[in-house]
């Protein structure tokens, strides 16, 4: 654990927990109309959404802490980076036939989250170089 005026990197934990809250609400509460907008499974949608709220809270509660774990923050870094190029690969896979919608969608949100993933090991490289 470190702290060394690490705003960046809490603002881009705070950035990743209010982005990620929000995406989960609309997901899990609105999965059945993002279907037909999308083109992609209700349950996907829903699932998706369930998930985020409390990995939101999770991202929220780091960024709040006094100071910031680094190893459950490049956890969170990792997870991003994963759940972005899994975006892409369900797009590749057939396994959903998502509208054009929902294919930007899929992909705004991947580019998103993986900008998240960028800015959070830039932040924990400058709190390393810091300290």
């Amino acid at each position: 654990m470190l702290d060394r005026h690490p705003v960046f990197l809490r603002r881009a934990l705070a950035a990743d927990a209010l982005a990620s809250g929000a995406t989960g609400l609309m997901m899990a509460a609105g999965a059945g109309l993002l279907t037909g907008l999308l083109g992609l499974p209700e349950a996907l949608i829903r699932e998706a959404g369930v998930f985020l709220i409390p990995y939101a809270t999770l991202v929220g509660f780091l960024a709040s802490r006094p100071t910031i774990s680094v190893p459950a923050t490049w956890a969170v870094a990792a997870f991003n980076a994963v759940w972005a190029v899994d975006s892409v690969l369900l797009l590749l896979s057939g396994y959903v036939t998502p509208t054009l919608l929902g294919t930007a969608f899929t992909l705004f949100q991947a580019a998103v989250v993986g900008g998240f993933a960028i800015l959070q090991v830039i932040g924990l490289r400058h709190m390393r170089v810091a300290a």
